[in-house]
């Protein structure tokens, strides 16, 4: 194997970094999403076309009762076609709302749960090739019922969403079994289970921890705004 670069410590992170656009076009709006189209101007002045959906970004909650038992809910994603085992989890969509609030408001309204204890446990990109979408998962403990909020009626698949306990070692090994594939609940449960396990439970961020894909998306969205803008 050839010399590569060897990357250690705080080297070890993604970099914002924004390459000039040339054309934007809009493709289609959804109820969610944008689809839309830029041509980019790489490093050495060439230009490539990428297309992708835009996305206001999303909380998850990995939910620990004290005998590491994890929350989840089992939920009908259509696309895919299958019911998912999945953390409560839902879209930061709430004008001025926090993300830290954003995900105590997501595991009232699906779990009807409260939690005491709020941890940053991991930030990820669920598909950066063609998806905006950034997620931060939380690691909540100290689990206490509570009423959902009012006014909130669960409607769409989550009228018909089932809400269970799973141990987190038997989550752990349907992810390696293959038997779950949500996202945030495979990443989240991977990291739970590393940082439990492994004694990096003081490593994990506090719960309004700098989460650096919000301010990239904050200045994208405003670029492509103008770029928008008649």
């Amino acid at each position: 194997m050839r010399d590569l670069p060897v990357l250690t410590g705080d080297a070890v992170a993604d970099a914002a970094t924004d390459w000039p656009i040339a054309e934007h076009r809009v493709l289609g709006r959804g109820r969610l999403n944008t689809f839309v189209s830029d041509t980019v101007v790489t490093p050495d002045g060439a230009t490539m076309v990428r297309d992708y959906l835009t996305h206001t970004g999303a909380v998850g909650v990995i939910a620990l009762d004290e005998q590491e038992r994890v929350v989840v809910v089992r939920q009908y994603r259509h696309p895919v076609g299958f019911k998912l085992i999945e953390p409560p989890a839902g879209l930061l969509d709430a004008d001025g709302e926090s993300w830290l609030t954003a995900a105590q408001r997501e595991l009232a309204e699906e779990a009807r749960l409260r939690a005491d204890d709020w941890r940053t446990l991991v930030d990820y990109m669920t598909s950066p090739g063609c998806l905006q979408e950034s997620i931060r998962v939380f690691l909540a403990r100290g689990l206490a019922d509570a009423p959902r909020p009012e006014g909130f009626v669960l409607e769409g698949e989550e009228a018909d969403m089932e809400v269970c306990l799973v141990p987190l070692d038997d989550l752990v090994a349907a992810v390696f079994a293959g038997r779950v594939q949500n996202p945030t609940l495979v990443v989240g449960v991977l990291a739970a289970h590393a940082a439990l396990r492994s004694g990096r439970e003081a490593d994990l961020r506090a719960p309004d921890a700098p989460w650096d894909a919000r301010g990239a998306k904050a200045a994208r969205d405003q670029e492509l705004g103008e770029l928008e803008a008649p």
